[in-house]
């Protein structure tokens, strides 16, 4: 059952570490929304927006590459259409200049956002392995997609950037954790950090990756390749847990829909224990209970989240991605609790059930959105320019909903995807933050037309929800704001400076 004993000490702890109180502004929000996108760093796609600290007049230093011996890299690894996507073009290999280039560019591969590029690495010590302390100048030497990573696109969001151009880009906004999107959505719902207590006696104990004593590099296979360009890296072990048992790459949700199918002879609405690849329900309080708490309430919307518990998951289409679904993974949301049926709500397919609601004004008062998998913008299984239609489409129902007098949006994405940021993202703990991310801040409320350059990440949301309905905060926030200080690094904000005072 959930830890009441965590959440009773969360909530007792409000008296000293008190949010700001809202202020009349911003008490007159009664509807936050959230639509979580997948995998693009800022300068990927918003790497060349007016105003925006993107790619213009970048020097030399800010985007030079190194080898894994240190030197910098003469020519970026070789790039063909396999390298890169299907249908790219030209077909035969390329060495590009040791800079960012546009995949889009029509002159090059001329590769539009209609076409999804191959995935790339985006995992917890991979990418601090790239950042390398700031310098973002391992980016290549340790991506398993060569110089793809160092890839932006030049016309990728046309009707997102229309939309930030309207209202607020903020181009300053981090990922939350370091690597990929199983432990940013946690960062999302708890700024808390999955664990899997005694992994060294448990069926995961193959996943315990091998780091060397700095914690934050993994140790180099023998045979590991000692040049970008002839491959990537190879490692002793890079898994899903670290050698003191957090778990910070995917692992599968202890209830269906997981990608961890029921044991035989098991309750079908349970994954498998015994399988690796599954993670025992967690118990950390999350931002849902404080909201239920307070008498607030909220909503998880998964796109296709019915069809997948159905089995019509199909490929392409919708494509669910079991992992991108944090509230599935705690115990307090567990098959058959009167939690799970209040807050974990389908989203339909394409988002029809989400889009419903927001036409009938029946949204929570804080309301999550995650698009199904061909929807969502992830490199390797979907496209760039479906989800830029989708949640343009969203915003556009948002516009005219009852509820949007009254209303906050937050459009951003779970982390880079691998993709390389020139920005080094501040120094705080051992989990992140990791790289630049976009987000645009949609409001009655918002300053239109504004870059917002203020410091965030994707706990600051939780932060203005905990400010709007002045709630305990999440102990993760206080760890972080703590972790920065001690970096002389200024703390996370909350989102307000995006809006009119």
């Amino acid at each position: 059952m959930l830890n009441y004993r965590r959440l009773s000490l969360v909530i007792a702890g409000v008296a000293a570490f008190t949010p700001l109180k809202a202020a009349a502004g911003i008490a007159d929000i009664d509807t936050v929304v959230i639509i979580y996108a997948e995998n693009r760093s800022f300068d990927n796609i918003f790497g060349t927006f007016p105003g925006a600290r993107g790619l213009n007049d970048l020097k030399p230093e800010n985007y030079l590459q190194i080898d894994r011996n240190g030197e910098v890299l003469e020519k970026l690894p070789a790039l063909s259409s396999d390298t890169i996507a299907k249908g790219a073009a030209p077909s035969g290999p390329i060495r590009l200049p040791n800079a960012p280039f546009a995949i889009d560019d029509p002159n090059g591969f001329n590769l539009p956002a209609n076409l999804p590029t191959r995935d790339l690495w985006h995992r917890f010590y991979e990418e601090q392995m790239q950042i390398h302390g700031g310098k973002n100048d391992r980016f290549v030497a340790f991506s398993d997609a060569g110089a793809l990573t160092m890839g932006y696109y030049a016309h990728a969001e046309p009707q997102l950037w229309e939309v930030a151009k309207k209202y607020v880009l903020a181009d300053n906004f981090f990922q939350s954790g370091f690597g990929g999107s199983f432990l940013n959505h946690f960062s999302l719902v708890c700024a808390c950090v999955p664990s899997y207590p005694g992994a060294d006696r448990s069926p995961a104990k193959d996943k315990i990756s091998v780091v060397e004593p700095d914690g934050v590099s993994l140790t180099l296979a023998e045979d590991s390749p000692a040049f970008a360009i002839d491959g990537p890296p190879k490692f002793v072990n890079s898994g899903s847990l670290t050698p003191d048992f957090y778990a910070v790459n995917t692992m599968q949700p202890p209830y269906q829909p997981s990608a961890a199918p029921p044991a035989v002879g098991q309750d079908p609405v349970y994954a498998d224990l015994n399988n690796p690849l599954t993670l025992p329900p967690q118990r950390d309080v999350t931002i849902g209970d404080l909201l239920s708490a307070k008498g607030v309430d909220w909503a998880w919307y998964a796109g296709a989240w019915q069809a997948t518990l159905d089995d019509r998951n199909d490929k392409p289409k919708p494509n669910f991605q079991y992992h991108h679904q944090p509230f599935n993974y705690f115990v307090q949301f567990a098959p058959g609790t009167l939690a799970r049926a209040a807050h974990l709500r389908d989203g339909g397919l394409d988002g029809a059930n989400f889009i419903a609601d927001i036409d009938a004004g029946k949204l929570p008062a804080v309301t999550f959105y995650k698009p199904q998998g061909d929807l969502n913008e992830h490199p390797g299984y979907a496209n760039i320019s479906a989800g830029d239609n989708h949640i343009a489409d969203l915003i556009a129902h948002l516009e005219r909903s009852p509820q949007w007098a009254h209303m906050l949006v937050i459009v951003t994405f779970d982390e880079n995807g691998g993709f390389w940021d020139h920005v080094a993202p501040p120094k705080a703990d051992r989990w992140g933050p990791g790289s630049r991310i976009p987000a645009i801040i949609v409001s009655p409320f918002a300053k239109k037309g504004l870059v917002d350059h203020s410091q965030y990440d994707t706990t600051s949301i939780l932060r203005f929800i905990t400010r709007r309905w002045n709630l305990p905060v999440l102990p993760g926030l206080i760890d972080r704001d703590k972790a920065l200080a001690a970096n002389n690094e200024a703390a996370m904000g909350d989102l307000t400076a995006a809006l009119a005072p």
